[in-house]
This record gives C-alpha cells, structure tokens and sequence, in this order.
C-alpha cells in the first residue's frame, strides 16, 4: 500500500521527533545556584543583631542610622553586664555619691586592651530596660566616658515612621 505525501511528512515528522532527546544544561543551573548562594552569603551577614536579654524591654524610637560593632553594656532591673559578663549589680552602682561605676571603669578597661577589634572606635551600645532610672544611665554614661568610649550610643526598638 502506498502512502500519500501527508502521511509520508506525517511519518519523516514523527521519526525526526522521536529521535529528539530532552537535554538539561546543567552548567546554567550551576550558575544560578552559585549566584543565588552566593547572594544569600552576602546578605545574610550585612545585618548585626544585638543579643536580646528577655528581662530588658527597650524603649522605641524611630533610628534610621543602623548601630556599628561595639562593645554590649545590658542594664536591666538587677544587673549591669558588659559583654554578657555580670560586673555589678544595680543597687550596688546607685550606693554612694559616686559619679562612675569603678567596677564598670575597670571591666571596661580591661576590654580595651583584650578585644582590638570592637574597642578601636571607641563605642558602646547601652542596651538599658526603659524603665532604669535616669541617674543610673547618667553614671554609666559618665563611666564610660571616663575610660575614654566616647562614642555612646543606645539600643532601641524601631518604630514604625508611618504616622
């Protein structure tokens, strides 16, 4: 039986299809897979996270400027801590008509010869419970500038600027 041009084309199709495998290119796979971690490295480690203490409830304030690396002073209703170190307790620090804290001075000093990298600026974050008093904020501060961080800047919630 002879078959008419249209199936003749309809079988010549049908061959040189079937005869057609599927290729994956897997080297553009591995570009993308390898932009894509890459991208996620980067950006996974731009941001720095302050350790957050339970017991701390910090205030709110709308700060646009991020916090650089500094050394981590924790204020709650107990304890002063420098980098999650205990140094005093609270009621300790308020005794007296001190202007400074001496143990804070000396923890402090101490971090400025051991810990290079966070110390060369200078700074410290203040992550205080808003509801310390003022006076104790006042001798950390006045602690702090003693042993020569100047740079002093304190830990908030970011609030929402939509209002």
């Amino acid at each position: 039986m002879k078959l008419s041009r249209r199936a003749r084309r309809m079988n010549v199709h049908h061959n040189r299809v079937q005869k057609r495998n599927a290729v994956l290119n897997m080297v553009s796979l591995m570009d993308i897979f390898t932009i894509l971690v890459f991208f996620l490295l980067v950006n996974a480690t731009s941001t720095e996270v302050l350790p957050s203490p339970k017991n701390i409830i910090l205030p709110e304030a709308a700060a646009e400027k991020l916090p650089s690396r500094n050394l981590v002073i924790a204020v709650d209703e107990r304890v002063i801590r420098l980098q999650g170190k205990a140094i005093i307790t609270v009621k300790d620090a308020l005794k007296g008509n001190s202007k400074s804290i001496k143990p804070l001075f000396n923890a402090l000093r101490r971090a400025a010869e051991t810990v290079k990298e966070i110390s060369n600026n200078k700074g410290v974050t203040i992550m205080g419970d808003r509801e310390i008093p003022y006076q104790l904020l006042k001798k950390i501060m006045l602690t702090c500038a003693g042993a020569e961080y100047t740079n002093i800047s304190f830990a908030v919630n970011q609030k929402s600027t939509d209002s």
